[in-house]
């Protein structure tokens, strides 16, 4: 808003409240019609003079959109759920083995400002077993993976190759490496 704006607050008036007018001697302190001058001061906007200020001002009250171009697309507020929901989208190289995506930003930890979310409704001419089920449905990305039997079947695969990759064989956890590693053995020894 740029210039000199007021709108007065007056309550709306019922019939008990013009008779208690009629009936007071003072009608400043009874009706809610009389302010004194320094309620109405508080009420008036007076914008800045100066030109930073007023462009700062503007600039707040500008909604945060992408732009024109891609139809004043809203700057979405991130719930919990909607943040496990990018946080996945950014791993999905690793969630399924035999499907490959482009790099892109997957590096950078930021989440996007600008983003929409939907539903994929499936249309009639789709076979039944390439839809979900009802049970198969869930409110969001991590609940579905978690609920996937083959996916589940996948992770603990990995999780296990990993462990068995990072576990010392034989007598590698005895040893100690080092320059002394040979007089501490013999420590040990005796």
């Amino acid at each position: 808003m740029i210039g000199l704006s007021w709108q007065p607050k007056l309550p709306t008036l019922s019939s008990s409240t013009t008779k208690n007018i009629k009936n007071s001697v003072e009608p400043e302190s009874s009706s809610a019609l009389w302010k004194t001058n320094s309620q109405l001061v508080d009420v008036l906007f007076v914008p800045p003079n100066d030109p930073i200020k007023l462009n700062k001002l503007l600039k707040s009250q500008r909604k945060d959109t992408l732009g024109k171009d891609w139809f004043d697309m809203p700057a979405s507020t991130i719930t919990p759920e909607l943040k496990r929901d990018l946080q996945l989208l950014k791993l999905r190289s690793a969630i399924d083995p035999k499907r490959h995506y482009k790099r892109g930003d997957s590096k950078s930890k930021e989440l996007p400002k600008y983003f929409q979310v939907g539903t994929v409704v499936e249309s009639a001419t789709d076979f039944y077993s390439g839809r979900l089920t009802k049970k198969e449905r869930k409110v969001t990305i991590a609940d579905e993976l978690l609920y996937d039997q083959t996916f589940s079947a996948y992770r603990k695969r990995k999780v296990r190759e990993i462990e068995e990759k990072n576990r010392p064989g034989g007598n590698d956890k005895w040893k100690i490496k080092g320059k002394q590693s040979w007089k501490r053995a013999k420590e040990r020894r005796h």
